[in-house]
């Protein structure tokens, strides 16, 4: 039988199993134990924490009843933690923690136990498994959940009300001792607070608590445990308390009566002034609405509310007169637009102020008795005839006197004048109303003093009709007759057209001339309709004979007095077929039908002038004086030599180009060399002095290129080559050509040129004196 003695309790083991034999043994220890069949017995072990002594601690012994103290026996300890936390004495069986335990970090372990022979390794036990349970102690103090907490609470909450719980946890073992058991008090807060030491909720403690005299509470709550005894461990969180607003403040005007003025100028819309009823609620509660409830400015003034200043906006309703009436007087209320029925006897909710309002003066522009003026006036009425009259008054006290005048830009003909005195209009030409039925201008009214005020009127004149034109033909009517027209056929309805009014206009007669009113050939009938047809009166028409008619009609309208006019009809003679059509209206008809017609007359003279315009352009662009030959380029100063694609006449070409604008002045009066004929002297060019690429001496390559003309028998005739030997008279230097050195020598000195610098030297070395050149050659 295997037992165990425990290292901290001396307690009985009241787990023991029965023995199945029934047989009772003694323990060391006194204890009666029965045997088992296994011959184990197991109970729990108990290790206290964070135990910190310099020796292992000692956890138990575990024994077996065959164990005689020989040695023979080893007991193995195996499961968790065995080795490293839980070592086994093989000989004693005694039990030791090697290491410090944490019941928070593990609350228990789970061995197992085994007697095998020491020799043999065989079990002499079954194996029997065994829990070794961490012990608590206080060693962990309660923690809140949350750090800070927040939390609100309507101001003015009755007593208890409650605002928050606060939760804290103890990582102690709750099922033993009181290490867990904790105990909630309140250190910050009071007497404003309060919080139940067994749930951790908070409430109110005092009444009426007045978020507008104080809005935020900060209360610490502590959390102990042990039961709150002494010696227990502790926490605390803060907890941050926001009283709510309730609506429990009326609107109050800090005055009585409010004093404002406004301008008579002032246009309705515009703001007057502001009031303000102060609620130290907030939110909707604080929400005020303000309205006029009395006074003699309620048709004059409105009020409006400015939510986000809170204050009665008062504007003007209706324009002012300063000297119809000069002061207002209104009540105002202000209310709050929501209210709370908990706090209704703290009411009323509302507030009422009176507003003055004192009107001032403003220099006011004149005013016309209306607003616009309608006049008529007869059209062809004399210069000078009234059409009517306009009036505007000073509204200011003053009354200061008013002069009038017309907008030029509104009677840009200058028809009318306005007496500046008094506002009469009056005509300055005569009017037509077939031009302009309506004339529509402004008049200005302006004060004598005061030039800035002025007003403005719109003023129209209707140009009243007069029967002043006669009717006419409505279209420039063409009529035709056949030549085998029945007698009473009607051929043309005419129509007359009036510029008058419909009143000095139709109805329209129309009528023939006294004189003709037995026109042998037409007849006229009036259709009451303001149209009139014509009829032939007799039969058979000869285009040959008269192939024009022209028939005057006499148009009247029906003005008072009527005015009428003669119209003439022009009435052609065609040929028509049997049923009526036309076929020709041409009295040349019998004698051109054989021959061309008119279209093809035109046709004919038409290419023919075409013909004579291409012949006359031809020979003018043949006459036309011929363009140069020679096109000029760009001046190149190394030659002179111009070629153009014109072989040229020799002496009797004289079209190519003339030379002797460029010929020395001197030749014409004296000798001139013949430049038809190839030169007999040829100039060798200097030896020495052949001009390389590039070279800048002028005179070697002007010559060279002469010298290659003169030798090439494929160059152009002689006369072609321009020479430009001559710089103008009263040069110094005369020429500085070389084409006539051939033949003529030059007595200048250009020695001189030796002391011109080294921009010169080039020019020395060329013309320097002669003793130079013959040295050289």
């Amino acid at each position: 039988m295997l037992y165990y003695s425990h290292a901290i309790t001396t307690e009985k083991l009241n787990h023991a199993r029965p023995s199945l034999h029934g047989h009772h043994e003694k323990g060391k220890e006194g204890q009666v134990l029965h045997r088992s069949k296994r011959g184990w017995v197991w109970n729990q072990f108990f290790v206290i924490e964070e135990y910190t002594g310099p020796d292992p601690v000692l956890v138990g012994r575990l024994h077996s009843d065959i164990d005689s103290g020989d040695g023979n026996i080893k007991y193995i300890l195996s499961g968790e933690g065995a080795g490293i936390i839980f070592v086994i004495d093989d000989k004693s069986g005694n039990i030791h923690a090697t290491k410090t335990l944490d019941r928070e970090e593990r609350a228990q372990y789970t061995l197992t136990a085994q007697a095998v022979d020491r020799n043999t390794n065989r079990p002499l036990e079954p194996p029997s498994e065994f829990i070794v349970k961490v012990q608590d102690i206080n060693d962990n103090p309660p923690e809140f959940l949350h750090e800070n907490y927040h939390a609100n609470v309507p101001e003015r909450s009755n007593v208890g009300t409650s605002v928050i719980q606060v939760t804290a946890s103890d990582a102690d073992d709750p099922t033993y001792g009181n290490s867990a058991k904790l105990v909630y008090s309140i250190l910050e807060g009071q007497p404003y607070f309060s919080v139940e030491a067994q749930t951790g909720i908070i409430r109110t403690a005092l009444p009426n608590m007045d978020r507008e005299a104080k809005e935020e509470y900060h209360v610490v709550i502590q959390a102990k445990d042990m039961g709150g005894h002494m010696g227990g461990l502790s926490g605390t969180t803060k907890v941050t308390i926001t009283l709510t607003d309730v609506n429990d403040n009326p609107p109050k005007f800090p005055q009585s009566v409010y004093q404002m003025s406004v301008s008579e100028a002032a246009v309705p819309g515009e703001e007057v002034g502001r009031v303000k009823a102060k609620d130290p609620d907030i939110g909707e509660n604080g929400l005020v609405a303000y309205s006029i409830i009395d006074g003699d400015g309620m048709d004059m003034f409105e009020i409006t509310t400015d939510y986000e200043t809170q204050e009665g906006v008062v504007k003007l309703k209706k324009v002012l007169d300063f000297e119809t009436k000069k002061s207002y007087s209104l009540k105002v209320e202000a209310a709050n637009v929501h209210i709370d029925p908990k706090f209704i006897s703290n009411g009323p909710f509302k507030d009422t102020v009176t507003v003055k309002i004192t009107v001032e003066d403003a220099d006011e522009p004149p005013v016309f008795l209306k607003p616009s003026y309608i006049f008529e006036v007869p059209e062809n009425a004399a210069s000078g005839t009234v059409v009517g009259k306009v009036h505007a008054k000073d509204p200011d006290a003053a009354n200061s006197a008013i002069r009038y005048s017309i907008d030029r830009h509104t009677d840009l003909e200058r028809y009318f004048t306005i007496n500046a005195d008094d506002g009469n209009i009056k005509t300055i030409k005569a009017l037509d109303r077939e031009e302009i039925a309506w004339h529509n201008i402004s008049v200005f009214a302006v004060e004598v003093h005061k030039q800035h005020q002025e007003a403005k009127v719109p003023v129209a004149i209707k140009v009243v009709d007069v029967n002043d034109n006669a009717p006419k033909f409505a279209a420039a009517y063409e009529a035709f007759v056949c030549e085998n027209a029945r007698s009473n056929q009607q051929f043309i309805t005419i129509s007359a057209d009036d510029k008058d009014d419909s009143a000095n206009g139709p109805r329209f007669i129309f009528s023939l001339p006294p004189e003709i009113i037995h026109n042998p050939n037409f007849t006229l009938r009036d259709n009451r309709d303001n149209t009139a047809s014509v009829l032939v009166r007799r039969e058979g028409f000869s285009r040959q004979k008269q192939d024009l008619y022209l028939l005057p009609i006499v148009i009247s309208d029906g003005g008072l007095p009527p005015m009428s006019s003669t119209n003439t009809l022009t009435i052609r003679v065609c040929g028509c077929d049997s049923n009526g059509s036309l076929l020709s209206c041409n009295a040349e008809a019998y004698i051109l039908n054989a021959g061309l017609s008119t279209g093809a007359l035109i046709a004919i003279l038409a290419c023919i002038v075409i013909l004579l315009v291409i012949v006359v352009l031809f020979v003018t662009l043949k006459r036309q004086k011929k363009e140069p030959l020679i096109v000029f380029e760009e001046e190149d100063v190394r030659e002179n030599i111009i070629t153009y694609d014109d072989e040229g006449g020799g002496e009797e070409d004289t079209e190519a180009f003339d030379i002797a604008t460029l010929q020395n002045p001197d030749g014409i009066n004296g000798f001139i060399p013949r430049k038809d004929i190839k030169p007999e002297y040829q100039y060798m060019p200097r030896p020495g002095l052949r001009p390389a690429p590039n070279s800048v001496d002028v005179d070697d390559f002007i010559n060279t290129r002469i010298q290659e003309a003169d030798n090439d028998p494929t160059a152009p005739p002689y006369d072609s080559i321009q020479i430009y030997g001559y710089e103008g008279r009263g040069s110094v230097a005369g020429s500085l050509s070389s084409l006539e050195s051939a033949t003529t020598d030059s007595d200048l000195d250009y020695d001189y040129l030796q002391n011109w610098g080294p921009r010169f030297k080039k020019l020395a070395d060329l013309y320097g004196s002669k003793d130079t050149f013959d040295d050289d050659s």
